[in-house]
C-alpha cells in the first residue's frame, strides 16, 4: 500500500532572463508507511538506529528539492546507483558505507514521482 504525503514543495528556476518561476517538485510516495511516518515523526525511528534515521531525514530533504530525477543523479553525494537485475527497476541511496534507501522512480505523462521502497542492509 502506497502512503502519500500532501507536502508541496517548490523550488526556483530561472529563465533565460533571469525571472524566478515556481515548479513543483516530484512527488514521494512511500511503499511502506513507517518510512512516510519516520520522516515526519521526530519520535519515532522505526526500529532503525538513529544514525539511519538522521540520514534518512537529510536524504529525504534532498529528495523533496528534487524537481526531477536529474537533480537527484547530479548530486554525487547521495551516491545515486541504478540496481542490478531482477531489481533494475530499482535504485539506491547511500545512507551510511552499510544502509541504502531504495526507491523506484515513476513517471505518468509529465508528473514524475519517486516511491520509497525501504531501507536495507547491504552487508
Amino acid at each position: 500500500m502506497l502512503s502519500r504525503h500532501n507536502l508541496e514543495f517548490y523550488s526556483f528556476q530561472f529563465d533565460n532572463h533571469g525571472d524566478r518561476g515556481y515548479a513543483l517538485n516530484m512527488e514521494v510516495d512511500f511503499q511502506d508507511a513507517d518510512l512516510d511516518r519516520v520522516e515526519t515523526d521526530p519520535r519515532f525511528n522505526g526500529g532503525w538506529p538513529p544514525n539511519i534515521v538522521s540520514s534518512y531525514r537529510r536524504k529525504m530533504q534532498q529528495i523533496r528539492a528534487a524537481v526531477d530525477e536529474r537533480f537527484i543523479r547530479n548530486m554525487k553525494s547521495l551516491h545515486f546507483e541504478k540496481l542490478k537485475p531482477p531489481r533494475d527497476h530499482q535504485h539506491s541511496i547511500r545512507l551510511n558505507d552499510q544502509w541504502r534507501l531504495i526507491l523506484e522512480l515513476a513517471s505518468e505523462g509529465k508528473d514524475k514521482r519517486i516511491v520509497i521502497v525501504g531501507i536495507e542492509d547491504y552487508h
